[in-house]
């Protein structure tokens, strides 16, 4: 029936529960000092008692929370905020994870229920907003978070960072003690067509900026009262980018911020390295994007900025629109493609020496999160399961090959492959296969704490990121209105 989890994790739980653990599980959530916040536990204890609970809240903080929650009439305030059928169906999905894995040929008695161990409405909301902490589709977890973050507010409000990439619109909303309440992602292709014509389409405009008006909702909802909007790639290229600049502007209520590349990749290489040591450093830090990648090496884990920075014009985007006329990729131009991309990489480092002294690689980005569920199997995307998930070179490679062989419309069914990601995703694995392969890295840590976090951090004034003197690719333009 499963393991109890690691010697500490049992220690650990014990504490929590005040007793020893009647069943195995193992720990899907932990907070920010790695303690452990919900279990996934197994469908019988180890008498073989049913076990209805499949997440279950035993983090301190969290549970405090939901407590005072529900001591103030939660549960029946969220029977009227939730809706029934939706409430019924999370119930169902519940019910078939945890019943799939009582093994074959069980003759005791069986768990029963849903969330909590109910069939209808609601019994208890630890349970609900454990399972959504653990990635779980349940409304009335969301519900519970949307309950918390209010309470999580400060005199001084909640911070946002909005990152308006090539392929992608990103917001994160947290706490002014990093506490995270909202990490969004949004295909949104501001980019496309940029690379060959250097002009944003208007119809990629009005995608980013609808994605925008929603994510002011969140903002609004989360208290947010101090904010940073960036753009990147995309918009350092594009000729017309002040209309842009001006509407999103006014819709998220603070100014969009242009970033050089340099100023990017210090931004990316704080967030990316903020929980990491020092042991395993140098870092280089790669944050592969939809129109530039950006590379920053540094011994990281709050030690200060980077040693060198350098942002190329090279990236999932860009190498597909530029490279790929056929779908899939013919070899020839994957092949065509990879030398350009070294070629890049030796420029790279000429500018920054220091790039050679790394000892491991970070990736970032949605490409790289991408294959790390490709290579995990995994159908829909799970932070936990990403995070500080190890890619090796030999996977990278493999994926690469396999996603280059099909077209576009095979590789939306892939595992951990969106369908606005599919056409760019071959680009992206390339730019990492190459990226290893130029420096002799054999594994790539895969980080989802990224620029944002870095943005965050710099609000709060841990750390105000700028570009070290020296590196490629440096842009002194600093508003996406200038120029």
């Amino acid at each position: 029936m499963g393991e109890y989890g690691t010697v500490d994790d049992r220690r650990a739980v014990r504490a929590l529960l005040g007793r020893e653990p009647l069943g195995s599980f193992e720990v899907v959530v932990r907070d920010d000092e790695g303690a452990p916040v919900v279990l996934r536990n197994a469908p019988l204890l180890d008498d073989g008692t049913p076990m209805p609970t499949r997440y279950w809240l035993v983090g301190k903080d969290a549970k405090r929370a939901v407590d005072r929650l529900e001591a103030a009439g939660g549960v029946r305030m969220a029977e009227v905020a939730v809706d029934p059928a939706e409430l019924a169906l999370a119930h169902q999905r519940y019910a078939a994870e945890r019943d799939a894995l009582v093994p074959p040929g069980w003759t005791g008695p069986r768990p029963s229920g849903g969330v909590g161990g109910t069939r209808r409405g609601i019994k208890c909301l630890h349970a609900h907003y454990a399972w959504h902490l653990a990635g779980g589709d349940d409304p009335v977890g969301r519900w519970v978070e949307t309950q918390l973050s209010r309470e999580q507010l400060t005199a001084e409000g909640n911070v946002a960072a909005i990152d308006c990439g090539t392929l992608s619109t990103r917001l994160l909303v947290c706490t002014t003690k990093n506490v995270v309440l909202a990490r969004l992602m949004r295909i949104t292709r501001l980019g496309e067509g940029v690379d060959a014509a250097g002009r944003l389409r208007p119809e990629a405009v009005e995608r980013t900026l609808a994605v925008l008006r929603g994510y002011r909702e969140v903002m609004d909802s989360r208290g947010v009262r101090r904010a940073r909007m960036v753009g990147t790639s995309a918009l350092r290229d594009a000729t017309n980018r002040v209309f842009f600049s001006k509407a999103a502007s006014e819709i998220v209520g603070t100014e969009l911020e242009l970033l050089s590349g340099a100023e990017e990749a210090v931004l990316s290489f704080v967030g990316a390295t903020a929980e990491l040591g020092t042991a395993g450093g140098p870092w280089l830090v790669a944050d592969i994007g939809g129109g530039s990648t950006e590379l920053a090496v540094g011994v990281g884990g709050g030690r200060g900025e980077p040693a060198g920075v350098c942002s190329l014009d090279l990236g999932c985007v860009r190498v597909t629109e530029r490279f790929f006329r056929q779908d899939p990729p013919a070899r020839q131009e994957l092949a065509k493609a990879a030398r350009w991309l070294h070629d890049r990489y030796d420029e790279a480092e000429l500018a920054v020496p220091a790039l050679r002294t790394a000892r491991c690689l970070v990736g970032l980005a949605g490409s790289v999160s991408a294959l790390a569920c490709f290579e995990q199997g995994l159908a829909t995307y799970a932070r936990e399961a990403v995070h500080h998930f190890v890619l090796s070179r030999a996977a990278v490679e493999a994926a690469l090959d396999r996603l280059a062989r099909l077209p576009a419309r095979l590789r939306a069914s892939q595992p951990g492959v969106e369908p606005e990601r599919a056409s760019f995703i071959v680009g992206g694995a390339l730019v990492l296969s190459t990226l290893m392969e130029h420096f002799g890295l054999e594994e790539c840590l895969v980080s989802e704490s990224d620029i944002l976090d870095g943005l965050a951090r710099s609000i709060e004034g841990r750390r105000r990121a700028g570009p070290p003197t020296g590196g490629c690719g440096a842009r002194q333009d600093r508003r996406a209105g200038h120029g």
